[in-house]
């Protein structure tokens, strides 16, 4: 069975809920699944006044070296000017120890992530997200095409071949969409396969 982290920053809940979806998919492939979030860095004046969702049901990661516990690990964060935000950056920045002792080399990574607008910079995040787990020598995993639908324009909607996306508007006002959730849950199981064929 694969052990499979999936650990996330959400300032508005939207990547909250993608972390449960991929969280889900990867169960669904028989993995163990622990979903943990990195600590908030921003004052707590800003936090109140830009009324980020601080009640979550999930634990804060314990520190970087229980990363080299999982066998995948799979990272959600929303952009900030196309990149990762300095929430979850600082949390991989504490990661050189285990660069240097080689511990996550072999392990399976992807990315998901949230934009207030179809261009708003998913892509760029992901690939912001997905360096850091290469220089760590991990195997990545996006959102093949095998997942329909993220295909067609008949309506708006994220996913991109590098991750599982979606899109919550200027006002955070949209909510991820069935077929987002259902990109996440596919991107999640793929990952536990992935993981699982390589270490179980």
């Amino acid at each position: 069975m694969a052990k499979v982290l999936v650990l996330y920053y959400s300032s508005y809940g939207h990547v909250e809920q993608m972390a449960d979806a991929v969280a889900e998919g990867a169960r669904s492939a028989g993995a163990e699944v622990d979903i943990r979030r990195v600590a908030e860095t921003a004052p707590q004046d800003v936090v109140e006044a830009a009324h980020f969702k601080t009640d979550t049901a999930h634990p804060l990661i314990e520190g970087p070296d229980a990363l080299a516990n999982y066998d995948a690990i799979i990272v959600g964060a929303p952009t900030r000017y196309g990149r990762m935000p300095a929430q979850m950056a600082q949390f991989w920045d504490t990661t050189g120890g285990l660069w240097f002792g080689g511990k996550l080399i072999g392990k399976v990574g992807g990315a998901f992530t949230s934009t207030a607008s179809q261009h708003g910079g998913q892509e760029t995040t992901l690939f912001s997200i997905i360096t850091n787990l290469l220089h760590h020598g991990m195997t990545i995993v996006g959102l093949d095409y095998g997942f329909k639908g993220q295909m067609g324009v008949e309506k708006v909607l994220g996913g991109t071949p590098y991750g599982a996306t979606t899109i919550a508007d200027g006002d955070g006002s949209r909510q991820p969409a069935q077929e987002e959730l259902d990109g996440a849950r596919y991107q999640g199981k793929r990952i536990a396969e992935t993981a699982a064929k390589l270490f179980g």
